[in-house]
C-alpha cells in the first residue's frame, strides 16, 4: 500500500484504476493523504456495512427509550394489515 503522489497518480492513472480493484489506492499531496481511489465493489460493500451500523444504533436507540410498549397486533391494525 504505497502511497502515490498526486503527479504520479495523474501520469499513471489507468494503473491506478486498475490497482484499486484489489486494494484501496492513497493519493498524497505535500506528504499528506489527499484521497483514496477504491473499485465500485468495495465501495458498495462500504456503503453496505455503513448502513447496517447506522441501522443497529437506530436500533439500540429505539429500544432504549423507555414508554409503554405496543402490542403487536395492535401494530398491525394501526398498520391495516390486520
Amino acid at each position: 500500500m504505497n502511497p502515490l503522489s498526486v503527479a504520479d497518480a495523474r501520469k499513471h492513472f489507468s494503473e491506478v484504476i486498475d490497482r484499486s480493484q484489489t486494494e484501496a489506492v492513497f493519493i498524497e499531496r505535500r506528504g499528506q493523504r489527499a484521497a483514496v481511489v477504491i473499485s465500485p465493489g468495495q465501495y458498495e460493500r462500504m456503503l453496505d456495512a455503513l448502513e447496517e451500523a447506522e441501522d443497529a444504533t437506530a436500533f439500540d436507540v429505539a429500544m432504549a427509550e423507555e414508554g409503554s410498549n405496543v402490542p403487536w397486533a395492535q401494530v398491525k391494525a394501526d398498520l391495516g394489515w390486520a
